[in-house]
């Protein structure tokens, strides 16, 4: 199974390998089901712009690192009933956020790494929640690789799935942190160490960040973790960048706008190259990535022209040519 555009399905040669959900969780299209073109418009038309496929390309790739789709979808769920709360002053659901954040602690407990479904595989009213989602995901394994223990980890992953609750009542992009942390901080059961999560995730090392251009060491690292995965999850998202090259321009700002242990952390945390990603060798083959087993950057992958497996990672030689 392999991650498509949904402009790239063609259903003579492919079919779905997971269920396509509308905003109420339910199922428009069952896993192994095709897709006639009119219907692939309405997918389109309801924000829908990615797919999750099997065909002869993807053949044998299971895609084990995705996060299960129910416990994603739970927790987006959770997060949208907190952005209701938060937006019309109703009581906060502060248990079931925190039930939600164990649920991803766990999952991220009994994985060597996660892949995240990109938000644009859920119809748009979702994808806000969804963003919010993958970006404590990726927070929460560069956590694990700053060597911060399950405390810290819980609040920092609350921290990131609440970054954009100030969204709720000022979407404002220059004024929704401080709305965000005036939300969390009234939040007795949630750490205030969160809320400064949703307070300085837009500021940067430089001290052009907003909303107080605070810079270096007075941005707490959890802000940062945040920031990093919350600026990689806009860029393969909303600018459609691959993963690889995102990840280029993450590093590029390490030490600039980024704390450089934190960007180190983030790199040997979330797989520039993806199960399913097609890739192109310097020798000028083509490859598709099947799994990651030792190395996040040097993945195993498939020869499409002779279908031989390999490890990149025990191929130092043979190289992922960049764009």
């Amino acid at each position: 199974m392999r991650f498509i555009s949904i402009s790239e399905y063609d259903e003579h040669t492919m079919q779905l390998a997971k269920p396509v959900y509308d905003a109420k969780r339910r199922i428009l299209l069952a896993a192994g089901s095709t897709i006639h073109p009119k219907y692939r418009e309405r997918l389109i038309d309801i924000g829908i712009s990615h797919l999750i496929v099997e065909d002869a390309v993807s053949r044998g790739i299971t895609m084990e690192e995705l996060l299960d789709a129910p416990t994603w979808l739970d927790v987006i769920d959770c997060l949208q009933m907190a952005y209701v709360a938060a937006g019309t002053d109703r009581i906060f659901p502060a248990k079931d956020l925190l039930a939600a954040a164990g649920m991803l602690l766990k999952e991220s407990s009994q994985r060597t790494v996660i892949v995240a479904l990109p938000s644009s595989t859920v119809a748009a009213e979702m994808q806000a929640y969804a963003h919010s989602v993958n970006v404590a995901i990726m927070a929460l394994q560069t956590g694990k690789r700053l060597g911060y223990n399950q405390l810290q980890l819980r609040d920092l992953v609350v921290g990131c799935l609440l970054h954009d609750i100030g969204k709720a009542k000022d979407n404002r992009s220059e004024s929704h942190p401080e709305s965000g942390f005036q939300i969390v901080r009234g939040i007795r059961e949630i750490s205030l160490l969160s809320a400064h999560v949703a307070y300085q995730h837009h500021e940067t090392l430089d001290g052009n960040g907003h909303p107080r251009q605070m810079g270096g060491k007075e941005i707490h690292e959890y802000a940062q973790v945040c920031a990093v995965a919350n600026r990689y999850d806009h860029l393969t998202t909303d600018e459609r960048m691959q993963p690889h090259e995102a990840m280029e321009t993450i590093m590029a700002q390490s030490g600039i706008k980024y704390a450089e242990n934190v960007v180190s952390a983030f790199v040997r945390s979330v797989p520039a190259y993806p199960p399913g990603a097609r890739v192109r060798l310097l020798d000028g083959n083509e490859a598709i990535v099947t799994r990651i087993v030792h190395h996040l950057q040097r993945p195993c992958i498939r020869i499409m022209e002779t279908g031989e497996e390999l490890s990149l990672a025990d191929h130092p030689s043979i190289m992922i040519q960049s764009k």
